[in-house]
């Protein structure tokens, strides 16, 4: 994981709706952006930044990239990402939602053989407080801390920032790891990036129903991993069977001969609990957990 300041970032789609919006905004928030990419509307300027028709134009102008930020529409998404990964850039941030499942699949390949980090797609990125912002987090509900925010939803990503932030527990990152049925990243890779990262003291997940994602993050934590995590799982009042409207809260386990009760909120708050993970009833509960790890007083936000 390479999230700096110094790091160089490229906007990919950068003149598309959400891309002429928030890389300026990104920008602003003190993300190294040296380039953007829009093919066919190369060699305009947005905000001082260059844009380029294709990624090969810009890497001899502006050097080795770190990061791309990919706000590109959903089917030139896979085109962008794998343009990026074939001029060397290694981790992806995908913005851009219902990106056609196959196209995942095949990105997701690409991205294993090649060491390749990918966030999203249908996320809202990643914001290291008081760093830089890839991506479309709203900057003002977080501060910089100790606390690693790992996320499957996006708006509820920013509450439990916010209610965080005012307990006075900043973040040393959070990230969403997107909403789409398929995403680049899992709860696996990230809890094992958060475990080394020397910023990051507690791990706060926040899961929501469907799939198995939490089930296995359960598993993985009790097994590999060393420093404290707290889970909270949206969706409990959810009915069952029923499909909800963000893209990875569905319950189909009993469809999938994965038993009744796989993928529902019970499940996931059982597994979190036998692996001896504190479980929030809701946003609210996290800070005074966080405090209760840390055994720190917690300074108010002004």
């Amino acid at each position: 994981m390479n999230f700096t300041p110094a790091s160089k970032v490229i906007v990919q789609g950068i003149l598309e709706p959400l891309g002429k919006l928030y890389a300026p905004l990104m920008q602003d928030y003190g993300t190294q952006i040296v380039a953007g990419v829009s093919p066919g509307q190369g060699g305009q300027v947005l905000a001082g930044i260059p844009v380029f028709d294709m990624l090969e134009q810009a890497l001899p102008k502006v050097g080795a990239v770190d990061t791309t930020v990919i706000f590109s529409p959903p089917y030139a998404a896979l085109d962008a990402a794998l343009e990026a990964i074939a001029v060397g850039i290694r981790q992806i941030v995908l913005i851009s939602q219902g990106i056609p499942p196959l196209d995942m699949v095949h990105l997701i390949r690409k991205a294993e053989a090649t060491d390749t980090l990918i966030v999203g797609p249908n996320s809202p990125g990643v914001i290291v407080p008081g760093q830089m912002l890839l991506g479309i987090h709203p900057p003002e509900f977080y501060r910089p801390g100790s606390v690693g925010l790992l996320s499957r939803n996006g708006t509820l990503t920013y509450e439990v920032a916010w209610t965080l932030t005012q307990a006075g527990f900043g973040q040393s990152i959070a990230v969403s790891m997107g909403g789409d049925q398929i995403t680049g990243s899992t709860f696996p890779q990230w809890l094992q990036i958060l475990d080394e990262d020397d910023q990051t003291d507690v791990i706060v997940l926040v899961g929501e129903i469907g799939g198995d994602y939490e089930e296995t993050a359960a598993h993985y934590i009790a097994e590999a991993i060393d420093k404290p995590v707290i889970a909270y799982v949206a969706g409990r009042s959810a009915p069952r069977n029923r499909r909800m409207g963000h893209a990875g809260a569905i319950i189909e386990s009993q469809a999938a001969n994965l038993g009744p009760d796989l993928g529902t909120a019970e499940s996931k708050v059982s597994a979190f609990k036998r692996a001896g993970i504190p479980v929030a009833d809701r946003p609210s509960e996290i800070p005074e957990i966080v405090k209760r790890i840390l055994k720190t007083p917690a300074r108010r936000a002004i």
